[in-house]
């Protein structure tokens, strides 16, 4: 049965981002299948794998059709979210396809790649 994995990134620095990634997100490497090229990334309390990371050399997108959205629950926890991701090396995005009063920030990664910070409290489809 074929099954959904978890998302990979490609990265330029692959120690950068483990060091990012981990601190975003509270996660951990794992030390099975660590090569220089390649870092697969838990969930601190052990419930599985959350994240690949792969050594890359083509540069970042700069609208990629795919990308990672981070979850909170409240527009304060935004702020705040946003602040301590840009202070762990990521910066804020000059995006020009903001809607009107979006409920997400777009924030590139210390390798420029892009994610959002979405507040599910102001998302159409609702609180998770």
């Amino acid at each position: 049965m074929l099954r959904l994995g978890f998302p990979v990134i490609g990265v330029t620095d692959l120690p950068r981002a483990v060091a990012f990634w981990t601190s975003a997100l509270d996660l951990v490497p794992l030390p099975e299948g660590a090569r220089p090229t390649w870092r697969t990334l838990a969930h601190a309390d052990g419930s599985g794998r959350a994240l690949g990371l792969m050594l890359s050399e083509s540069p970042a997108e700069r609208r990629p059709r795919l990308h990672l959205d981070l979850f909170v629950d409240s527009a304060a926890e935004q702020e705040a979210e946003v602040e301590r991701l840009i202070g762990l090396g990521a910066s804020r995005v000059d995006w020009d396809l903001y809607p009107p009063d979006p409920d997400f920030v777009v924030l590139a990664d210390p390798d420029g790649n892009i994610f959002c910070v979405v507040d599910r409290s102001r998302t159409p489809s609702g609180p998770a």
